[in-house]
């Protein structure tokens, strides 16, 4: 049982640093442990080449070039370390969670942890859309500025950090539901202050799109704008469902008071 559920007296300070402490540790030895399995994936089974199919029809046949002998592995070493905290990102919230949830309601828990799960399906179609759809469009669009002037010669390590950035900046935004949902569940938003600040959230999602994709505006930020004001309306309507269930919740608990 986490020493957060037990009685508050008996619960020393240093016992909560305890605990915390561990809980680090298990996250930091799954991430060590996830960056290695990366470094295998990375190196020996096909992950470096998933990554640079997209560039290859602008290669005209030749290969990505790097500055230093030491390149190569360096862009291993970090593609294996952000393969690692993805890996590990399910145990390191495992964690986070098991200290957390004892001091939660129990009706937050049953909106919370399905909601996690809902995360990791919303993460995975954000970078596979990305993948499949936005960063072919992004490289097409900017590649294709100049071409009778400049010669192209694409080294790895800038070309492979705006591939990583891409692919999690869609992951991590296609997060907003699961964001919203925890939010609702905790009593920190509403479902009328969600729907009153709609055009505050369709001018923030252009801005984001704009930012985070850098190609033409009537095509590859209007396929990452649609997505999320879709998603955000998406968690307007499960702030709703979430709330009622709450107030709902809190009046029976009053009256039995």
């Amino acid at each position: 049982m986490s020493m957060l559920g037990r009685n508050p007296g008996e619960m020393p300070f240093l016992d909560h640093l305890e605990e915390l402490r561990w809980r680090a540790l298990w996250s930091l030895l799954a991430i060590v442990v996830g960056a290695i399995v990366g470094f295998i994936l990375v190196d020996r089974m096909e992950a470096m080449t998933l990554l640079i199919r997209p560039i290859e029809p602008f290669l005209e046949g030749g290969k990505l070039k790097y500055l230093s002998p030491t390149d190569p592995f360096f862009v291993t070493l970090k593609l294996s370390l952000i393969a690692g905290l993805v890996l590990a990102s399910p145990i390191v919230i495992y964690q986070i969670w098991s200290f957390l949830a004892p001091a939660l309601m129990p009706s937050e828990k049953r909106v919370i942890v399905p909601a996690l799960y809902m995360g990791v399906v919303l993460f995975l179609g954000g970078v596979v859309m990305s993948y499949k759809i936005v960063l072919p469009m992004t490289l097409r669009f900017t590649m294709g500025f100049q071409t009778e002037f400049l010669e192209q010669s694409i080294v790895i390590g800038p070309y492979m950090a705006m591939v990583t950035r891409l692919l999690l900046a869609f992951g991590i935004v296609f997060e907003l539901p699961v964001v919203i949902l925890i939010l609702s569940a905790l009593g920190l938003v509403t479902p009328e202050f969600l729907a009153s600040k709609r055009r505050h959230a369709v001018a923030g999602i252009t801005i984001l799109a704009a930012v985070l994709t850098p190609g033409d505006v009537i095509t590859v930020t209007l396929m990452m704008m649609a997505p999320l004001v879709l998603l955000y309306e998406f968690s307007i309507i499960l702030s709703r469902v979430v709330t009622r269930r709450r107030r709902v919740a809190e009046a029976a608990a009053g009256a039995q008071a």
